[in-house]
């Protein structure tokens, strides 16, 4: 490679074009380097002196489109501030009242005498060239505000008004130097192009991947690939595209790192017959994928429907095995119905781990081999054998489910959670023979029947021990139900709230009008039978005998806790409950408001909002009033957390009997 000093002058006078190849990412410079640049060109303004602005990269194609131009150069690295550099130039032309200098300008711009695309001297990838040559030809009412090219050049519209226009022409056209490298034949522009990638905005691996591809496509079939394969994909998937890539390879069985995808996907592409028959499959799956992130795009409306359900309940961990799916169901090798059962097992799979919160740590290791693990079933169908395998993987039985809905806490705000009533009261009213689609789930919201804010008169309504079990039974299913969005329940008694929901039209609420008090009791009753309810909507699809539960600690007392490992002697549930907030204040600092938002009723860093509090040290307060149950079940929550179970998988706590 040959380098030489030069200036922006110099470099435009040239009969030439820069041309940014297809594997460039688009314009993306934004204010925050709009503004260094500005700053450099102001100070220059006010010195005699220059600056190194940086290096360009180019290398000399063979074949020019047009004779007439002297140099054609593919420009393989800085893009960025050339074209910001051409954007000020283009400003400085409209706005400088020397019309000999806005002539000059323009000649600066353009190739006079040179027609067609190689009129102009810097042709951006197809994303930006519109724009850029709309700019070019002062046709700025053709151009979208928001687009960043038209950002750029009312930035410096704004930011230059006080500077002498003249000078800062010559600044810009002399002063700042550049470095210009001049690739040699023997020179890899991709080689070259991703070595340089630790300068200025980085690439995602989507960018790496991109480029991989099109640099490995002949330059002549590089625009209709770009624009017939890569381009559509980009243009859906968006910021999603970089996961998809993940996702994709995960479908085959190879796990990845968020930083190890492009690597493992150039591997993966070695062992297809060509580069355009990898592309060719990439491009169909991410077709899949865009309905597995939007399942509106699903045509089927029954596929849509079920495929809604699983968005909700934030699987994404499942898409791998969805895409092999997709692709088994639109080549035929399985049915509409077969696929409609998948996802129904899968929501299954999902909404019973939920009741039981079991957090999603380790699957990311089961679903990418899920469908050739259930193909490998004997004698087992896709439908069958996904069953089979998911009924080994922590899945809940009904003994562990109807237990465990005693006791799990659910986010009123989640839309699992909303998703579980929904389902319910649906299924309410298929069994009353009542019209289903009247019911229109987004005019509700979620309702504690049992407040967060208790006043004397909920006191009373609870029992004088409700101290003891309030923070475990508030946010139980049993205490949840569905109310009209414009429901206000700030203040309302028990029996207020019995009024609402005996003029309620959804079948969920008919539960109250039987009930009288609103207790410890009465809360447990309804999770119960809610348990019932969820059973027949979601039934055990693998052998009924439980697969684990945890023991009723109350009547014993702790006498070692263990946590990864380590040791911890106590002598009260109230030391293995503070125990474990401090190892996860040593260990997850930065975590600890994550924790504390998805536990406000136990971590708080407003102590009022406790009945007795301990402080944690860190600015966080511990909710003391709870009993041997309410703490070992926040243990049991706290440390099934996947960032927490990344650290540590296990923890146990030896009792014994008082």
């Amino acid at each position: 490679m040959k380098a030489s000093e030069t200036n922006l002058e110099k470099i435009t006078e040239r009969t030439a074009q820069y041309l940014v190849p297809l594997f460039q990412r688009p314009y993306s410079w934004d204010k925050k380097q709009w503004q260094d640049l500005r700053t450099d060109l102001i100070d220059l303004c006010e010195s005699e002196s220059s600056h190194f602005i940086g290096s360009i990269v180019v290398t000399n194609i063979a074949s020019k489109p047009n004779e007439d131009l002297t140099y054609y150069y593919l420009l393989i690295d800085g893009q960025q501030r050339l074209t910001t550099l051409f954007v000020i130039l283009i400003l400085l032309r409209d706005i400088v009242e020397n019309k000999t200098l806005s002539a000059r300008i323009h000649r600066l711009l353009t190739n006079e005498f040179v027609g067609g695309l190689e009129h102009f001297k810097l042709l951006p990838t197809q994303q930006d060239r519109e724009i850029f040559i709309s700019l070019i030809n002062r046709e700025h009412s053709a151009i979208p505000s928001d687009h960043l090219l038209a950002k750029c050049y009312n930035f410096f519209k704004k930011e230059i008004k006080n500077l002498d226009y003249e000078q800062l022409y010559r600044v810009i056209c002399r002063r700042l130097s550049i470095v210009e490298i001049i690739l040699e034949n023997d020179d890899n522009p991709y080689v070259v192009f991703e070595s340089l990638n630790a300068k200025g905005r980085s690439l995602t691996q989507a960018d790496l991947i991109r480029n991989y591809f099109l640099m490995r496509i002949p330059q002549a079939s590089q625009d209709e690939i770009y624009k017939n394969y890569w381009l559509p994909m980009q243009e859906a998937l968006g910021d999603n595209l970089t996961e998809f890539m993940r996702h994709y390879l995960a479908s085959d069985g190879i796990i990845v790192r968020k930083d190890e995808i492009y690597s493992k996907l150039k591997e993966k592409i070695d062992l297809f017959t060509n580069v355009l028959e990898a592309l060719e499959k990439i491009r169909e799956f991410s077709l899949f994928y865009e309905k597995l992130i939007d399942p509106n795009q699903e045509e089927d409306e029954m596929i849509r429907e079920n495929l809604l359900r699983i968005c909700r309940l934030k699987y994404t961990v499942m898409y791998p095995f969805l895409l092999n799916c997709y692709y088994e169901y639109k080549h035929s090798s399985i049915s509409k119905n077969e696929f409609i059962d998948i996802l129904k097992a899968l929501e299954n799979f999902a909404v019973r781990r939920l009741v039981c919160n079991i957090q999603t740590v380790g699957l990311n290791k089961i679903f990418p081999f899920l469908y050739r693990d259930a193909k490998n079933e004997n004698g087992s169908n896709l439908n069958d054998g996904v069953k089979i395998r998911l009924g080994k993987n922590h899945y809940p039985r009904d003994s562990e489910f109807c237990k465990d809905i005693l006791r799990t806490s659910f986010s009123p705000t989640d839309e699992g959670t909303k998703l579980i009533l929904e389902t319910i009261e649906i299924y309410l009213r298929e069994q009353n023979s009542k019209d289903t689609h009247i019911f229109k789930s987004s005019s509700y919201k979620v309702e504690l029947v049992m407040p967060k804010s208790i006043n004397l008169e909920w006191s009373k309504e609870l029992g004088e021990d409700w101290q003891q079990y309030y923070y475990t039974y508030l946010q139980i299913l049993g205490n949840l139900t569905l109310v009209l969005l414009d429901y206000t329940s700030t203040g309302k008694s028990y029996l207020e709230k019995k009024h609402y929901f005996d003029q309620s039209d959804l079948m969920l609420n008919n539960y109250f009008q039987k009930v009288d008090r609103w207790d410890k009791s009465s809360i447990e009753d309804r999770a119960k039978a809610l348990a019932d309810i969820c059973i027949e909507i979601w039934p055990c699809f693998a052998s009924n005998n439980p697969i684990s539960s945890s023991d009723d600690v109350t009547g014993t007392k702790p006498t070692k806790l263990t946590i990864a490992g380590d040791d911890y002697y106590v002598n009260s549930w109230k030391d293995v409950y503070i125990e474990i907030l401090k190892w996860i204040q040593e260990n997850f600092p930065d975590s600890f408001a994550e924790i504390s938002n998805k536990f406000p009723s136990y971590i708080t860093d407003i102590p009022r909002n406790l009945l007795r509090s301990h402080d944690l040290e860190n600015g966080y307060f511990a909710e003391l009033t709870l009993n041997s149950r309410a703490i070992y079940r926040f243990c049991e929550q706290v440390m099934r957390l996947d960032m927490i179970q990344e650290l540590c998988d296990s923890w146990s706590v030896e009792r014994e009997k008082r």
